[in-house]
């Protein structure tokens, strides 16, 4: 009989930095599941504090647990050494302040297992505010947990993030196939799923909170400038100009629903990347250089990309361009 040890179907990748206060709840959220075949990779990425300590005492008293060190600093580099060292069929991410509720894993297995076109899924998440100022963060979990299927996800793609990054479940031949985190001055998680839909791999999130996300103050998403708004919108605008080269008939050319000073700002990063601005919409008829909303051309005529941020915005022009019989996808796209 041979003693090659069997290889796990589900591999769980979580790095942690300093996270003494969460990372012993988020490691056994992972190890109570009600799915048992899987490994943990736990990856240190330079903690000073007593997380490798109590890591490394959970890998003592379970064998499913491997406990690993990333010396190269970042959570993209961490995230990538626990990619090239996992064995299972499947790889799921999960975060140190995070908490996977029970069945997890089970549930998101068993979607892929049934949906064989999907390679790609998430779930919704339970929102948990442990910080000031949340009100930004309520709405993008909103949000998030508000559309599901592929369609949705190629759709929205532009907006926000698909698919909250620590809810990640997918197949192992889409790391194989189009690589792992990148690192830069950059939304690693948001660039990583862009580039997978880029290459058409289809994505999906299961219509249920499967993990509690946990609002610290401390969190990346708060705390670091490769998670600003600004740094989201270079990094839409490098891939809306591949989705455009596909599915815009005007390319380079569109029109950029909003006038003021925030939306002029951020559609410059559109042109950096070679996009022509034709013209500017707004709800207002007193823009002298913007065309009156109500004045647009039928369908056909132009290409939109509606950049508006307000609250609420986008989801009413929306609105207003489908009552027009305007296409989503083909005639305009969202992008904020």
């Amino acid at each position: 009989m041979s003693s090659e040890k069997t290889n796990p179907e589900v591999s769980v990748i979580l790095p942690f930095y300093n996270a003494e206060n969460t990372l012993q709840a988020a490691i056994k959220s992972i190890l109570n599941q009600s799915f048992k075949n899987f490994e943990l990779l736990l990856i240190d990425n330079n903690s000073n504090d007593n997380s490798y300590e109590i890591a490394r005492r959970l890998a003592a008293s379970d064998s499913r647990i491997i406990l690993l060190n990333e010396t190269k600093q970042g959570v993209a580099n961490a995230m990538n050494f626990g990619l090239q060292n996992a064995r299972g069929r499947f790889l799921a991410r999960m975060d140190a302040d995070d908490i996977s509720l029970p069945t997890r894993l089970e549930k998101q297995l068993q979607f892929l297992n049934k949906n064989p076109e999907i390679d790609f899924a998430g779930s919704e998440v339970k929102y948990i505010a442990h910080s000031k100022n949340t009100a930004g963060f309520r709405r993008f979990v909103a949000r998030a947990n508000s559309f599901h299927t592929s369609e949705e996800i190629e759709r929205k793609r532009f907006i926000e993030i698909p698919i909250i990054n620590p809810t990640l479940f997918f197949r192992r031949k889409l790391f194989e196939k189009y690589g792992a985190c990148l690192d830069g001055n950059f939304p690693e998680d948001y660039e990583m799923q862009l580039r997978y839909l880029e290459a058409g791999v289809k994505m999906a999130k299961l219509p249920e909170p499967l993990l509690e996300w946990h609002d610290y103050s401390t969190r990346l998403t708060r705390t670091d400038k490769r998670y600003s708004t600004k740094a989201f919108f270079k990094t839409k605008a490098a891939y809306f100009k591949k989705w455009s080269e596909k599915n815009n008939l005007f390319h380079p050319v569109i029109w950029v629903w909003g006038a003021g000073r925030k939306t002029r700002q951020r559609s410059v990063f559109l042109e950096e990347q070679g996009l022509k601005i034709k013209g500017r919409i707004d709800i207002k008829e007193s823009k002298d250089d913007a065309l009156f909303y109500e004045d647009i051309p039928g369908p056909g005529k132009l290409f939109v990309v509606s950049m508006v941020n307000n609250t609420g915005a986008g989801e009413n022009i929306r609105k207003f361009l489908l009552s027009k019989n305007y296409s989503e996808g083909v005639d305009f796209i969202l992008m904020g």
